[in-house]
């Protein structure tokens, strides 16, 4: 590979000093991102270079493609896997600046956007239009669109407005080689397709190792114009899913069905004592959206289905109230740490999905995990879709904390995959995860690999992810 003295100079020539990165301290901030693995590590890129626009990223792929030189895309750098931390160092795409809105098609229900634009960014560009962009990430102030396709992201309010892959409608993607494609049709502007093999989907979720993905086409959808918020408490975690379950039985879908175990619970009244939320093994926050009409009835119907089961329930419409319940759970990934002194809340094996009819199991059998390795584990999530986040709290200055929480995650991870769930439900693989990908998905994992050695037959576009190469 290339020297890098003569990689940097390379760099500046193509790009010219403002678009490059070099020095050794700012190079330091792309070692890491939210993963606490990553945060052990210092993964230096070489070179960090922030394109502006496709053809300077033709450039670089094409430099990179012809010296064999690693590259790895990355938006925020706010994910928590590892995705966007150059592993085998080359040149980090920092496309963080990149935040244009190429066009709002409100006739056609759809915006062209560049990857660096945020996702909340995005949202409020499109409120006066009376549209939005669903997914609704818990990092919706940081996440770019780009990272959020390249993730296949989710959020809060998944259970009725699904991921992010249900509103890409088509991508511009720069190849290894530098080539660039267009997914999703050349000119189109229909909301629908079913014209050839949908590389569109099998660019989402990819995490930057198929290409670069600089231009994406989204579907938006009218902003609902009412919302109200159910809080419901349980002396039974197995109450508050069969709760859950009887709500899908009657034909309502929440926008968000979100829960928090007793030791949430107990987190967010430390980080917040005015919230005093009572006592419970799980509180259940409903969140329900439409037409005034719609969010009445099916408040009403929600309301009366928890009063089967909840200790004590609220419903709310009014901005204040509603905004008041729902900090509950919006609080509690900073809460998590406040529950022990001198701790702090580390993002390690903190995406798994479940089976619903397992959530109680899971959520049972986490808490003896963390009390067979003396670890802390605050557990929360989108229990609609069963997506639960969990909470290692250490000192992380304690060796002994440390090991043991790798040993949580890695029990964590293997209860999803007993259960029949899933490693990761929306923050993605990275480096994390790789390791488990064999066992969740067999075969399968062997015919991606096909794919990307297809597709990137050099194996420069983020080398470390998704496959374990160890």
């Amino acid at each position: 590979m290339i020297e890098k003295s003569q990689l940097v100079k390379d760099m500046l020539t193509l790009l010219g000093p403002e678009k490059v990165i070099s020095s050794q301290l700012e190079r330091y901030t792309y070692t890491y991102d939210s993963s606490f693995l990553s945060q052990l590590n210092e993964f230096y890129p070489d070179v960090v270079v922030c394109p502006m626009n496709t053809e300077e990223v033709q450039k670089i792929m094409r430099y990179a493609y012809k010296h064999d030189i690693p590259v790895t895309p990355r938006g925020a750098g706010s994910g928590q896997t590892g995705g966007s931390v150059p592993v085998k160092g080359g040149i980090v795409l920092d496309l963080s600046g990149w935040t244009d809105i190429v066009e709002i098609d409100e006739s056609n229900m759809q915006v062209v956007v560049r990857p660096g634009i945020v996702h909340a960014d995005l949202n409020v560009a499109l409120s006066p239009y009376g549209l939005f962009f669903p997914p609704d990430p818990g990092s919706s102030k940081m996440a770019t669109i780009g990272g959020m396709v390249g993730n296949n992201a989710s959020g809060l309010r998944a259970v009725k407005f699904g991921n992010t892959g249900q509103y890409v409608l088509g991508l511009e993607v720069v190849l290894p080689d530098g080539e660039v494609i267009k997914t999703g049709g050349l000119h189109s502007r229909a909301l629908k397709s079913v014209s050839g093999i949908n590389l569109t989907s099998l660019y989402v979720g990819s995490e930057g190792t198929l290409g670069v993905i600089t231009q994406v086409r989204l579907k938006i959808l009218p902003k609902p114009p009412c919302r109200g918020i159910l809080l419901t408490m349980f002396s039974s975690l197995d109450d508050a899913a069969a709760t859950v379950l009887e709500v899908f039985k009657n034909g309502i879908v929440p926008s968000g069905i979100e829960i928090l175990d007793d030791s949430g619970i107990k987190a967010a009244n430390k980080f917040q004592p005015d919230l005093k939320l009572p006592e419970a093994e799980a509180a259940l926050f409903f969140e329900i959206n439409g037409s005034k009409a719609a969010v009445d009835f099916e408040g009403q119907q929600v309301k009366e289905i928890a009063e089967k089961r909840a200790s004590s329930v609220e419903w709310a419409t009014d901005a204040q109230r509603m905004a008041k319940l729902w900090q509950g759970r919006a609080v509690i990934g900073a809460a998590s740490a406040r529950v022990k002194a001198g701790a702090t809340r580390i993002f390690c094996g903190e995406d798994v999905c479940f089976p619903m009819a397992k959530v109680p199991e899971a959520l049972r059998r986490i808490k003896e995990i963390g009390a067979k390795h003396n670890t802390l584990v605050v557990i929360y999530g989108h229990i609609g879709d069963g997506n639960m986040h969990t909470a290692p709290i250490i000192d992380p200055l304690k060796p002994e904390e440390v090991e043991a929480a790798h040993r949580v995650a890695d029990d964590i991870h293997q209860l999803a995959l007993e259960l029949g769930g899933s490693t990761t439900g929306e923050h993605g693989v990275g480096f994390t995860r790789s390791r488990y990908m064999a066992a969740e998905h067999g075969k399968a994992l062997e015919i991606m690999k096909i794919i990307k050695d297809a597709i990137d037959p050099k194996g420069i576009m983020n080398p470390g992810k998704i496959w374990d190469e160890e």
